[in-house]
């Protein structure tokens, strides 16, 4: 897009900041320019953030049901997803799968647990809990 056409539409989910995007100058060469949003991409992201939000109350549930470990809900309480979590972990999307079943999830060694909860940015007595509501 150029420069000029930078679309600056408010939207709450900035906060009052902005972002930095790619547009094209007079010369039609490539610089950043800030934007305070833009009306279709806030749309998408909300209704990515609650698609997300609706998978995480659906982990919740399996996992309170004895399921789904709570690795799965913490995945998406973290804002990730399969494929997020199995590169970040550097494992295959199978084998983090794998540790979504509580059997396979109470029998990884504490290195693992503490990998996973370095992702996922939680100290790992939160990972392997749930919330209680």
């Amino acid at each position: 897009m150029k420069k000029e056409q930078t679309p600056q539409q408010p939207h709450e989910m900035y906060e009052g900041g902005s972002k930095v995007v790619y547009t094209v100058n007079a010369d039609g060469k490539y610089e950043l320019s800030s934007t305070t949003g833009w009306e279709p991409e806030t749309i998408v992201l909300s209704q990515a953030l609650e698609e997300i939000d609706r998978l995480s109350q659906q982990a919740l549930l399996k996992v309170q049901q004895g399921i789904s470990s709570p690795l799965e809900y913490h995945m998406y309480a973290q804002r990730m997803d399969l494929q997020m979590l199995a590169a970040a972990v550097g494992k295959f999307q199978w084998q983090v799968k794998r540790h979504f079943k509580p059997t396979r999830f109470v029998k990884l060694s504490q290195q693992q647990v503490e990998n996973y909860a370095s992702v996922l940015g939680i100290d790992t007595n939160q990972l392997v809990t749930i919330p209680n509501d």
